[in-house]
Formats: C-alpha cells, sequence, structure tokens
C-alpha cells in the first residue's frame, strides 16, 4: 500500500504546486489591474493634453466612450480610443475630433509593431498626416485617401488609418452637428 501512495506522490505534489501558482496569480492579478488602469487613464490625458493643447478640463461619456474637451468651459472638440489591427497585433489610438467630421489629430498609445519599421507609427512624420482631414478622406493614397503609408510598413499604417476610421465614422453619429 505504501508503494501505491509513493507513485502518486510526484502528481499530488504537481497538482498543489499547480493551485499555489494559480492563487499567486490570481492575487497580483487583482493586486495590479487597479494599478495598470490608474497609468492608462495617466497615458490618455496626456494623450489628450498633446492634441488639445489649450484643453482645461474635460468629460466621459461612459455610454458613448467619448471624451468631449473643454477650454474655459468652452467645447473644442472630442476624443474616443480607436483600434487597428497591424502587423504584430492591436494597436490602440486615442483620435481627436474638432467637430463631426474634422479630425484635430491622433496619437497611438500602445502598439507590438516591429521595432524600427512598424513603430514609425509614432513619429509626428506620420501622425501629423491626420491633422485637419475629414474623415472620408482617412485612407492610404493608394485607396484613395490623403495619407502617405511608412514605406516597408504598408500593414502597420493601414492598420492606424483604418483604425482611425473607422472608430470615427462609428463616434460621428453620437456627436451634435
Amino acid at each position: 500500500m505504501k508503494d501505491k501512495l509513493g507513485q502518486y506522490y510526484p502528481i499530488l505534489a504537481l497538482t498543489v504546486v499547480v493551485f499555489i501558482s494559480i492563487a499567486v496569480l490570481s492575487g497580483m492579478d487583482s493586486f495590479t489591474r487597479d494599478t495598470i488602469q490608474y497609468q492608462k487613464e495617466l497615458k490618455i490625458q496626456r494623450m489628450l493634453n498633446q492634441l488639445f493643447r489649450e484643453m482645461s478640463a474635460y468629460d466621459f461619456d461612459e455610454s458613448t466612450e467619448i471624451y468631449t474637451i473643454t477650454a474655459d468651459d468652452t467645447k473644442i472638440g472630442y476624443a474616443f480610443l480607436g483600434v487597428g489591427v497591424g502587423y504584430g497585433g492591436n494597436i490602440d489610438i486615442v483620435v481627436g475630433l474638432e467637430n463631426k467630421t474634422t479630425l484635430r489629430g491622433i496619437a497611438v498609445i500602445a502598439h507590438a509593431e516591429t521595432p524600427g519599421l512598424g513603430d514609425k507609427i509614432l513619429l509626428p512624420d506620420f501622425t501629423d498626416k491626420f491633422v485637419g482631414l475629414d474623415i472620408s478622406e482617412v485612407n492610404l493614397t493608394r485607396d484613395g485617401g490623403k495619407v502617405d503609408a511608412i514605406t516597408g510598413a504598408t500593414i502597420s499604417s493601414r492598420a492606424v488609418v483604418d483604425g482611425v476610421r473607422n472608430a470615427a465614422m462609428e463616434k460621428a453619429e453620437f456627436l451634435p452637428d
């Protein structure tokens, strides 16, 4: 009988280790979730300040997920998050609108694109191309739009363009005329 219990000891030990690991990882996840969310909110606030330099306040509508940006109690624009699917995964973008149809600008807040190539979507040479565009013009030039793709990073460029255009078209219907 002792020999039979001995053969199950490694399985029992491994099971205990797995359960302890799961408990520790679950605890760490719940412990760090608020900190990660807080850091993301700080990053979004910095991006909003980058897009709307004269911003004095912003309000977030949870039902539409749209930030209304104000300066001295005057509405100066709107912002929201867009997502494009790039070469390395999702690209999270803050999209700023001056009004229902005109882009104020964009800022990429998270991506997993190739360093030195796809990550050029972060550079002002690329992001500044969106400033002042009508939503209908947000497409790559080869597709009839006004945004030039980054050489060698067409997938990343297209992902940003698609993410910005799709989010802007979706959110514009919630904005006043």
